[in-house]
């Protein structure tokens, strides 16, 4: 099925085309797709009062830990924002007007807000894709100290970080450094737009399902299993001429994939049934 160029698509689409990616506006540009009503300047100035709110808790002579300190009073104590445990695949808690209006998300996406507002305040932070569980890193005089906004702002060192990750994998995982690399702006979109992808897939809504891989392939043009996934959502929506050609190149560029006897069936299938109905 070939997806029509929506605003919101040739919105994202521009965005990421910059040399520097605004992590906000491309974040809404992705929600935009659902909500076409999305105003973007009354969510971008929802964050400027934030941050201004954190501003005036700051004393004259202010310090990083004071910034740090106040962004989190502000945001988990004053305005509340929180983890959605109740319904953490709730497809609303990745969409970033949703989090700012009911203040609820999942790690990456009050990550996101996390990160928007401390910039605003001026401090250097950065997202950190650890495994599981999307973090922020916050750097000062060469030291690193870790959030977790979904956990209400907990600070973390990275040894705590390493504890966790041992949790997680029950002990049977080896910890890597690199799991505390700052993200990418590109990243942070993948990843949200991958949370998305999971959710509708998982429900069977393969429209949505195809949107998400349709902006997931503008930010990594090169991924061959989302193209390849393009390609059997297109298939199954009856959209044959798109679903070949993603499905075609994907064996194109791997022909020897572990799944390319199965592709190729689909391909085949496909193309038969176009000449039986003609």
């Amino acid at each position: 099925m070939e997806l029509p160029e929506t605003p919101a698509r040739r919105r994202f689409a521009a965005l990421i085309a910059r040399d520097e990616v605004p992590l906000v506006e491309a974040a809404l540009a992705i929600a935009e797709e659902e909500y076409p009503d999305l105003t973007e300047p009354a969510y971008l100035a929802r964050l400027d009062e934030l941050a201004a709110a954190a501003r005036r808790k700051l004393p004259e002579k202010r310090t990083a830990a004071d910034a740090l300190r106040a962004v989190r009073e502000v945001l988990f104590e004053e305005a509340g924002f929180r983890g959605n445990e109740a319904d953490y695949y709730d497809p609303r808690n990745s969409y970033l007007n949703e989090v700012l209006d009911r203040r609820l998300g999942i790690p990456i996406s009050l990550s996101v807000v996390f990160l928007a507002v401390a910039r605003r305040v001026g401090l250097d932070v950065a997202g950190v894709p650890f495994p599981g569980h999307f973090l922020v890193k916050h750097r000062a005089a060469g030291r690193e100290l870790f959030i977790d906004p979904y956990r209400g702002g907990e600070l973390l060192t990275a040894a705590d970080c390493a504890e966790r990750y041992e949790a997680l994998t029950h002990g049977k995982g080896v910890f890597d450094p690199r799991f505390l690399e700052a993200a990418s702006t590109a990243q942070i979109l993948g990843r949200m737009l991958h949370n998305l992808k999971k959710i509708y897939a998982e429900r069977g809504d393969d429209l949505r399902t195809l949107w998400t891989i349709d902006r997931l392939l503008l930010l990594f043009p090169g991924n061959l299993a989302e193209r390849r996934d393009r390609g059997l959502v297109s298939a199954r929506l009856g959209g044959r001429d798109a679903a070949l050609c993603d499905l075609q190149a994907y064996l194109d560029a791997s022909p020897d994939a572990a799944d390319a006897v199965e592709v190729r069936e689909l391909a085949r299938t496909l193309r038969q049934s176009h000449t039986f109905l003609n």
